[in-house]
């Protein structure tokens, strides 16, 4: 029982403190996302070393103490990603715009049961439809939004980064970025409600670090940190949205934020984890979505299992200009972090990919 709990304290200890590395290779900047599931096993294991374990030696003392401390860390990164944080109350503040929703969905490329997301839109009925992961298989599937969502950009690629945006509402404009590779787009649109009510949203799926896509994240914080950048430069209501194969609570997530200065939904209402969808222990809320303070969330949440490896998300919103009780919110880069952003987007346009063109399941 001994060497089991050391074997098993030494792996969840030096899991836990491989994030703090700050390489962007794949097997430090894996580890950030999960978290949730370490804590448990933090949890799990000092309560049964306790109760089990006899001979509680110097060694014990300090592997527990390591895991008390490891502990608090976590709890206190990941208590604000809670209902137990407690957040200013927005439910009485004035509607300046109708409620807008927005679906998002990395619908797995080599997922084939296209009717569950169509009849999914058909029920849920959002104003806005993005797609991850949409070849042009889905884009034939999908042909049929048209006629209900008369405003849209399709770009399917088959590398498992096709994009695809559908709305009824009015386009100001409506475009393809391609910030880091000409591989990876992401979509800028300016919308407008029946009523006059402006904003824009951004589209983003940049590339994850792990073992079998990229080596390291140099492309996904670039590519995030590049939208953070535009989001600056635009004036008015934004939103961020998609699969940002990252969690909100690791660096590149936090830095995101803090250049964008976006407010995080997630903060006070839950984790709302996305993927894997097929096994909840094992849940991450990696898509993610973001917005600025004239923007108030009314539903923020996961819909049903859709046979792809993510939950598609979906958010209700209205818009206020003038309401400044979220402004408390924001956060904003701190010395020296302009130039840590600038370093990593260039990093991350500098850094070659070996991609397929046609990806393979």
């Amino acid at each position: 029982m001994e060497l089991t709990y050391y074997i098993l304290t030494g792996i969840i200890v030096v899991c836990s403190l491989l994030p703090f590395v700050t390489d962007q290779h794949w097997a430090f900047r894996v580890w950030e996302f999960g978290r949730i599931q370490l804590l448990f096993l933090q949890l799990v294991v000092l309560g049964l070393a306790f109760l089990l374990i006899e001979e509680q030696d110097a060694i014990f003392w300090v592997l527990q103490a390591l895991l008390m401390a490891l502990i608090i860390y976590n709890i206190i990164i990941l208590v604000p990603y809670t209902t137990l944080y407690k957040r200013n109350k927005t439910s009485e503040v004035k509607k300046h715009s109708r409620s807008i929703s927005i679906l998002s969905a990395n619908v797995y490329q080599f997922n084939t049961n296209y009717h569950e997301l169509l009849e999914l839109i058909a029920e849920v009925d959002p104003d806005v439809v993005l797609t991850m992961e949409s070849n042009k298989d889905w884009e034939q599937a999908m042909k049929g939004l048209e006629q209900d969502y008369p405003n849209f950009k399709k770009v399917g690629l088959e590398n498992t980064y096709g994009m695809h945006f559908y709305t009824r509402l009015k386009t100001r404009k409506l475009k393809v970025n391609y910030f880091t590779a000409d591989d990876l787009p992401s979509i800028e649109a300016e919308l407008e409600t029946e009523g006059g009510s402006k904003f824009t949203l951004f589209g983003v799926h940049p590339p994850p670090p792990s073992p079998t896509e990229e080596d390291n994240s140099k492309e996904r914080d670039a590519e995030l940190l590049s939208v953070a950048r535009k989001v600056q430069e635009t004036k008015g209501p934004v939103v961020v949205v998609g699969d940002f194969n990252n969690v909100a609570w690791a660096k590149s997530s936090i830095l995101f934020r803090k250049t964008s200065e976006l407010i995080d939904p997630r903060i006070g209402r839950g984790f709302v984890s996305t993927f894997h969808a097929s096994y909840r222990l094992l849940r991450f809320p990696i898509d993610l979505f973001f917005h600025t303070t004239d923007i108030f969330i009314e539903e923020f949440k996961t819909l049903r299992h859709i046979s792809s490896d993510h939950l598609p998300l979906f958010s209700k919103f209205y818009i206020n200009y003038s309401e400044d009780i979220q402004e408390e919110e924001i956060e904003s880069l701190e010395e020296g972090q302009h130039e840590e952003v600038d370093e990593m987007i260039e990093e991350g346009i500098k850094e070659e990919s070996d991609r397929p063109e046609i990806a393979t399941e």
